[in-house]
């Protein structure tokens, strides 16, 4: 059995979908739900509170509390969907090609610290981009600079922030749980 945990922060629509695409495996479990916000939305989801959610506080990334959890977890794949803090060095290091994340441009442009949501998306659009996308790739150290796993760009038709967010959203949504099931399979 190939276990995952998934770390959010926000609305919690990409765990949902994730968790949704996952329901039906044989041999892939989705062991936690960490999130460092007590105010996140995807508290509210009636579907995620079927799962084991762990909240912690983000100092608890600091001061070993979520790397206790997440060895006693010994998930196969940690995938960070919607979270907002920084992995730490010890976190990295213990669980080094096994943690990913998605990035909502085609990196390495727009990535780094603050790069995030509609701060990505606005910026794309203020520089009169012709595409964007999305990046998945494994975390390592620096923000958004791990090895790219997969990418898929999109041409842009609008200059609305919160179009080009779904647009970029709705793509998500379709390849996340694919490419996380090919990096647990390689």
């Amino acid at each position: 059995m190939k276990k995952i945990v998934l770390f959010a922060s926000g609305g919690g629509s990409s765990v949902e979908n994730i968790l949704r695409s996952f329901v039906n495996e044989k041999k892939i479990k989705v062991s936690g739900i960490f999130c460092n916000n007590q105010k996140a939305g995807l508290l509210n989801r009636v579907y995620l509170k079927k799962f084991k959610i762990i909240l912690f506080k983000n100092n608890d990334l600091l001061n070993g509390n979520v790397i206790r959890q997440l060895k006693v977890i010994d998930p196969t794949l940690i995938v960070l969907a919607g979270f907002l803090k920084k992995i730490p060095k010890d976190i990295i290091l213990n669980f080094h090609r096994k943690i990913i994340n998605i990035h909502p441009s085609l990196l390495p442009k727009y990535g780094g610290k603050n790069m995030y949501g509609k701060n990505v998306h606005k910026a794309v659009i203020e520089n009169n981009e012709k595409q964007s996308g999305f990046t998945i790739h494994y975390v390592n150290e620096e923000y958004d600079q791990g090895d790219i796993i997969f990418q898929k760009s999109i041409e842009i038709d609008t200059k609305n922030v919160d179009e080009l967010a779904n647009k970029i959203l709705e793509e998500e949504h379709k390849y996340y749980p694919i490419i996380i099931k090919q990096v647990l399979n390689a």
